[in-house]
C-alpha cells in the first residue's frame, strides 16, 4: 500500500542515531502548524510484506525534491541509512539506490524479529516523516498427517487429524479424498507469535476408498501446494459373481449341459468357496470342481436355486442362480392341404431366446399356409357346384322344347302332337278365320 507523508503526528526528532531525544517543544509547535497549513505533503513510500528468510525492499520517495536529505530509520527509530551512508552495524541492510529523489534500502534474510514500522524523513522546514511496514510471514514448518487406524474395514468411521506447525498467520487447512473436497474442523494455538493448526476429519469408508489418496492441503500467503497426503486401506468382505459358461445364451433345456462358474473378489482375497442348493440337496449328478458346476444332462427335477459362497476375514458373502429346466426343443409337422403342392416349413425350437422366437414365427408360418390351403380348397368345392348347376338348367331348356313329342309314331305326328306345335296350330287357324 504506498503511503504519503503524515506530518501531523506530533514530535518528529532530528536523528542521526537511536541515542538522541526529541526537539524542544518550540520545534513541536512549529510543526504542528505546519501541518495545518498541509505544508511538504511529498514523501512516499509502500508497506512490505515478505516471507521469513527471503529480501524485504524499503523506498522513500521524494516526488517535489529540493536536494533536502533523506533518512530511514529502523522501528527502534535507529538511523539505518542517512543520505548514502549506513551508521548501524547491522550488513543486513544494503544500498539499493539513493538520489536527491529515492533512497531505496534491502533487508536480507528477513525475522521475525525486523516486522515493524520502518521511518522515512525528509530534512525540510518544518520536516517530514512517513513510515512503511514489514509483515513477515512464516509458512508452516511441518504438515504431518495422522490417521486412527492404519486398516480400516468397510463401514468403518475414521478419524484423521492434519497438523500444520508454526506458521504464521494462521494457516487454512482444507481436505479431500481424490478430488472431492471435505469439511474437516479445525483448532487453533498460539505460541507467541506463532500459530500451530489442528484439523480433524471423520471419514466413513467404503470398499470404492480403498486406495483413494486422501490430501491435506494448506492455505497461506507463504507457501503455495503445500500438501501432505495419507493413501486408505480397506478390508471388505468378498463380491460373488456367478456366470454361465454352456449354454452361452438361450434356454437351459432338458437332456442337455449346463455349466456355471462362480468369480469372488474381495480384501483379502476369498480363500474359501463352495457351491450349494438353497432349500434342497445338491443332486448327485452335479458335478463341482472347484469355482466350476457342471451338470452333463438335465432334467426338471434339477430346477430351483443353487448359490456360490465365499468368505475370507472381513465376512461371507453369497450369489445365486435360479435354474428352470424346459422341454426338448421339437418339430412342429408341416401342413397338409388338398392342393397338388405341398411345402415344409421348418419349425424346430433351438437352445436359445434366439431360437424359441424363430420356431414361434415358424409356427406363424405354418397356420398361415394351412388357412391359405382351406380357402383354396373351398374355392374349389364352389366351382364344382356351381358348374352343376349350370349344366343342369341347361338340360331343361331342352327338355322343353320336346315336351309331348316322346309317344308320337313318327316325325310327323310328334310334330303334329307337341305342344308348341298343337298351340301354333291353333292359333293360326283360329287368326284365318
Amino acid at each position: 500500500m504506498e503511503r504519503a507523508s503524515e506530518c501531523c503526528r506530533g514530535s518528529v526528532p532530528l536523528v542521526l542515531s537511536g541515542n538522541q531525544h526529541c526537539q524542544s517543544l518550540e520545534r513541536k509547535m512549529t510543526l504542528q502548524r505546519a501541518c495545518e497549513r498541509g505544508d511538504g505533503q511529498n514523501l512516499v513510500t509502500e508497506d512490505v510484506t515478505v516471507v521469513e528468510g527471503d529480501v524485504a525492499t524499503i523506498s522513500c520517495r521524494v516526488k517535489n525534491s529540493d536536494d533536502s536529505v533523506i533518512q530511514l530509520l529502523n522501528p527502534n527509530r535507529q538511523t539505518i541509512y542517512f543520505r548514502d551512508f549506513r551508521p548501524l552495524k547491522d550488513s543486513r541492510f544494503q544500498l539499493v539506490n539513493f538520489s536527491n529523489s529515492e533512497l531505496r534500502v534491502s533487508l536480507t534474510n528477513v525475522s521475525i524479529s525486523d516486522e515493524g514500522r520502518y521511518f522515512c524523513q525528509l530534512y525540510t522546514d518544518p520536516p517530514q516523516e512517513i513510515y512503511t511496514t514489514i509483515t513477515v510471514l512464516v509458512p508452516p514448518r511441518n504438515l504431518v498427517i495422522d490417521i486412527q487406524k492404519e486398516i480400516a474395514v468397510e463401514g468403518e468411521e475414521i478419524e484423521l487429524n492434519c497438523t500444520a506447525m508454526a506458521s504464521r498467520p494462521a494457516t487454512t487447512i482444507r481436505w479431500f479424498k481424490g478430488n472431492k473436497e471435505l469439511t474437516g474442523k479445525s483448532e487453533v494455538e498460539q505460541w507467541s507469535d506463532m500459530y500451530t493448526v489442528t484439523s480433524q476429519l471423520l471419514l466413513k469408508v467404503g470398499r470404492e476408498d480403498d486406495g483413494v489418496p486422501v490430501i491435506c492441503l494448506v492455505d497461506h500467503p507463504a507457501v503455495k501446494d503445500l500438501q501432505t497426503q495419507r493413501y486408505l486401506e480397506v478390508m471388505y468382505k468378498p463380491q460373488v459373481r456367478v456366470s454361465q459358461n454352456y449354454p452361452v445364451q438361450g434356454l437351459t433345456r432338458e437332456g442337455e449341459p449346463l455349466e456355471l462358474s462362480c468369480a469372488a473378489f474381495g480384501k483379502p482375497q476369498p480363500t474359501d468357496m463352495r457351491w450349494l442348493r438353497v432349500d434342497d440337496e445338491m443332486p448327485q449328478h452335479v458335478v463341482v470342481s472347484g469355482s466350476n458346476l457342471l451338470i452333463s444332462n438335465l432334467n426338471k427335477t434339477d430346477n430351483g436355486t443353487y448359490r456360490c459362497e465365499a468368505s475370507n476375514a472381513v465376512g461371507k458373502s453369497h450369489a445365486d442362480y435360479m435354474l428352470f429346466v424346459y422341454d426338448p426343443p421339437t418339430t412342429i409337422p408341416p401342413p397338409t392341404t388338398t392342393t397338388t403342392t405341398t411345402t415344409t416349413i421348418p419349425t424346430t425350437i433351438t437352445d436359445s431366446r434366439a431360437g424359441e422366437e424363430g420356431a414361434i414365427r415358424s409356427v406363424d408360418h405354418a397356420v398361415v399356409g394351412g388357412v391359405v390351403a382351406v380357402v383354396v380348397f373351398a374355392m374349389l368345392c364352389l366351382l364344382i357346384i356351381l358348374g352343376r348347376y349350370f349344366a343342369r338348367h341347361k338340360g331343361t331348356y331342352f327338355t322343353h322344347e320336346a315336351k309331348g313329342a316322346d309317344d308320337a309314331a313318327d316325325a310327323d305326328t310328334a310334330i303334329i302332337n307337341a305342344e308348341g306345335g298343337q298351340n301354333n296350330s291353333e292359333e293360326k287357324k283360329e287368326y284365318f278365320i
